[in-house]
């Protein structure tokens, strides 16, 4: 049986901005990975800010959970590593 995963998105009032290199970190992937993502994802939320991205984090965490490999590395090596279970 295949999970479905659904997202609900509401206004975040603060978001979380990271890096490129914070995302990959957290995320268990390569920058040039987010960096293709950045180019490539209408979904994925960033800002440059002094010639620099910034990504913003729940939607770089919705960009991992959708790609099963993403996933799978966010899960082995990233910060799922630490958390039990996602909601």
């Amino acid at each position: 049986m295949a999970e479905e995963i659904i997202f609900q998105t509401k206004k975040v009032n603060s978001p979380i901005w990271v890096s490129v290199s914070e995302a990959a970190s957290l995320g268990g992937v390569q920058g040039k990975t987010i960096r293709r993502a950045i180019k490539t994802d209408p979904n994925l939320l960033f800002r440059i800010v002094k010639n620099r991205y910034q990504i913003e984090f729940g939607s770089l965490l919705s960009l991992l959970h959708k790609n099963t490999k993403l996933n799978n590395k966010l899960k082995d090596f990233g910060l799922g590593q630490y958390v039990e279970s996602w909601k």
